[in-house]
């Protein structure tokens, strides 16, 4: 369901364009992103970074191809996203734990050289995935760029995360279980007993 929600605007976008073009198609995606903004707080009263993000690029960009009637914005859209993601994953390196360990480190256990691998490759994976939108907006006919959107960067997206998660299960480590209070108690009485 969360996955329907994150990819809501995407999908609006490419029926719309289906039906109606690419100003069509940018218009029902500018509305899809502060209806799925608006969603996201009359229902949680919270909204994930990631959305505001991508629903004011989209705004801006999108409102620039609707302005200049010039459909090479909303396709740089992507784009931005894919780098400010890059970016955001390189700096969580510079500036403490790396994103990706703080965000699967609850599911999975993998020594921290493991996880600043696994980031890097997401900073990797975000910059290629930037410069391929481009590619095909820029050499390829725009419902080729539509449908690379939709079926080619989601397509990337499930073939690296798969990899990836071969890769971290490789160098998956038990974790070490807690201590329950009785083996404390009798831990501590060990301790204290005279020799």
């Amino acid at each position: 369901m969360k996955f329907l929600y994150d990819f809501f605007p995407i999908l609006l976008f490419f029926v719309a364009y289906k039906l109606g073009g690419i100003y069509v198609a940018t218009a029902v995606a500018m509305g899809a992103a502060v209806l799925q903004i608006g969603w996201g707080w009359f229902i949680k009263r919270k909204v994930e970074t990631m959305h505001w993000v991508s629903a004011a690029l989209i705004l801006i960009f999108g409102g620039l191809t609707l302005a200049l009637h010039d459909p090479l914005f909303i396709k740089w859209k992507p784009s931005i996203v894919n780098w400010l993601f890059a970016l955001v994953f390189a700096g969580s390196v510079w500036f403490g734990q790396p994103l990706v360990q703080r965000l699967m480190s609850h599911v999975l256990t993998v020594p921290d050289a493991i996880w600043r691998r696994v980031n890097w490759a997401w900073v990797g994976f975000f910059l290629l995935s930037g410069a391929a939108n481009l590619y095909v907006a820029y050499h390829y006919p725009e419902e080729i760029w539509v449908d690379f959107k939709l079926f080619g960067l989601m397509g990337m997206t499930f073939i690296f995360m798969i990899g990836q998660g071969i890769y971290l299960a490789r160098h998956a480590q038990e974790p070490v279980p807690a201590a329950t209070p009785a083996e404390e108690s009798s831990l501590n009485a060990d301790r204290h007993r005279p020799s």
